[in-house]
């Protein structure tokens, strides 16, 4: 019997790339899967990134559009202009590429896909935008039913969709998704990349990474820090972030690391700290978590993000919206170093157990081909 042929796989991000961020690792990581399975996959992304991409990967970026430079996440009166130029991009690299399967990372790749008249196309569903898109424009009822409406109409029309866990994918049949076309499947992280860091520290930092938008509900870290400074006055924060604008971070005992590369986010990544995931959306799936599980951080996160995390085994969950809860769990993994060092030994574990690009590539290898057969 001859062996299944390699497969041509169209990765599509509808995003500035690389940018050391949730989305834009999980389709670098999902692309590097493939690769190591022995399929071809091809980045198509927008025509500007900060840094170089290491991956090897090989990319077709979008024609440029003149004054696009936000590398954050959210809304832009670019967006149509750059989604409508990725459109084409696609369309020629499935045609010169002999593409076999498209796969579009989150709602906006999924249009692009759709619109570029591409089959067949596998939807990775990064969120909700019922749960997400109020996040963008303060919460205003409107901004919830249009997502509520988006939710109804656009992940049905994939062949089938990728969701990174069971929550959403209840979510997305309660919107007409049919459940035998969605498979579950967590993103993945390479545990290889990260050096596990000594847990030696006198005082560790507490460490959050990655983008300042609302939804990352930084305001409860912000508070829960206030709090545990009346326990430990010098307990420090450290942000590492790609984002431009820092201008609403507080200055007392905060430090501003900048993350332009995924170099300088594994860095931040290699010290002695605690790190902190202070998010309540639910339907996502912080990939800032696993980077944090790789690198053998103790992790504090809430409750409804925390989808990799069993509580006082792999990292401390606390209920949503508790700052003092926050604040408690911060203390406490800051006087016990061996405690962060069990938690953290035991985060590196699962995501080199659950979490491998083998093992994640397998599943979604037989979902690519689920659909092309």
């Amino acid at each position: 019997m001859n062996a299944p042929s390699a497969l041509k796989v169209a990765v599509v991000g509808a995003c500035p790339y690389p940018v050391p961020q949730g989305s834009q690792i999980y389709l670098r990581d999902s692309a590097l899967a493939l690769r190591d399975l022995g399929h071809e996959p091809h980045l198509v992304v927008y025509g500007y990134g900060l840094g170089e991409d290491l991956s090897g990967l090989p990319l077709h970026r979008a024609a440029a559009i003149a004054g696009a430079r936000k590398t954050v996440a959210g809304p832009s009166l670019l967006k149509p202009l750059l989604d409508c130029a990725l459109v084409f991009t696609l369309r020629r690299v499935v045609r010169e590429q002999g593409i076999d399967v498209v796969s579009a990372h989150n709602y906006e790749a999924l249009a692009v896909a759709l619109a570029s008249g591409t089959r067949p196309i596998v939807y990775y569903a990064h969120n909700a935008l019922s749960d997400e898109l109020p996040y963008y424009f303060g919460g205003k009822p409107w901004a919830a039913r249009l997502g509520r409406w988006a939710d109804r109409c656009f992940p049905k029309r994939a062949d089938h969709i990728v969701a990174p866990h069971a929550r959403l994918k209840a979510h997305l049949i309660e919107c007409g998704c049919d459940a035998e076309r969605i498979s579950v499947i967590p993103p993945t992280v390479d545990v290889s990349a990260f050096n596990e860091a000594d847990k030696n520290a006198e005082l560790p930092t507490v460490l959050y990474t990655g983008n300042l938008d609302t939804y990352q509900n930084l305001n409860l870290l912000f508070r829960a820090i206030e709090i545990a400074h009346e326990t430990i006055p010098t307990l420090s924060l450290t942000i590492a972030t790609a984002a431009r604008d820092t201008s609403n971070l507080p200055e007392t005992s905060t430090q501003i690391v900048r993350t332009d590369e995924f170099a300088s986010l594994k860095q931040a990544l290699g010290q002695d700290a605690i790190f902190a995931c202070p998010r309540v959306s639910w339907s996502g799936y912080p990939i800032k978590l696993l980077n944090a599980m790789a690198a053998g951080l103790p992790i504090v996160c809430c409750e409804s993000a925390a989808h990799p995390l069993t509580h006082d085994t792999n990292g401390i969950v606390v209920p949503d919206n508790d700052p003092e809860a926050f604040a408690e769990a911060l203390v406490a993994l800051a006087h016990n170093p061996a405690r962060r060092a069990e938690l953290g030994h035991r985060a590196r574990e699962t995501a080199a157990r659950e979490h491998s690009l083998e093992r994640i590539g397998t599943h979604l290898e037989d979902v690519l081909r689920g659909v092309r057969d």
